[in-house]
């Protein structure tokens, strides 16, 4: 296990007993939402576009500190467009993701070192890392 120096931040939720189908609230307010299964009927979000969401600005976030080390300005219009899939083979349930990087205006070999540097720092591709299949593209 890592050795923790200091813990900068706890995200703290409470989600109802109604898991996929219930509600979701952060201990500050600032989230409140409902949640409901992928495909179906329900108005809410899901837990695979919650970690989309997360992880895809983290890694931007990320690609930010490779790029201030490397002393190269980031464009505005960087995207990043998470895909996590929910799967399911012989009724075991697990994720795959891609992680689809838009860097315009920049060589694509910058690019990709941007993009190695941030999978290798970013705490969710960390948190990843061997339990998931991960496949990033630069388009």
């Amino acid at each position: 296990m890592t050795q923790v120096t200091k813990v900068l931040y706890t995200g703290k939720t409470h989600t109802s007993s109604g898991g996929r189908d219930g509600t979701a609230q952060s201990s500050d307010g600032r989230l409140d939402i409902k949640l409901s299964s992928p495909g179906s009927a329900g108005t809410g979000t899901n837990p695979e576009q919650l970690f989309a969401a997360g992880w895809s600005a983290c890694f931007i976030g990320a690609m930010g500190l490779a790029a201030g080390k490397l002393k190269i300005k980031l464009p505005a219009d960087l995207a990043v467009d998470a895909e996590v899939d929910l799967c399911n083979t012989d009724g075991a349930y697990f994720l795959q993701a891609r992680l689809n990087v838009s860097v315009p205006g920049l060589d694509r070999d910058v690019v990709q070192a941007l993009v190695d540097a941030a999978h290798q720092t970013c705490p969710y591709s960390k948190a990843t890392r061997g339990n998931i299949d991960v496949v990033i593209n630069l388009i």
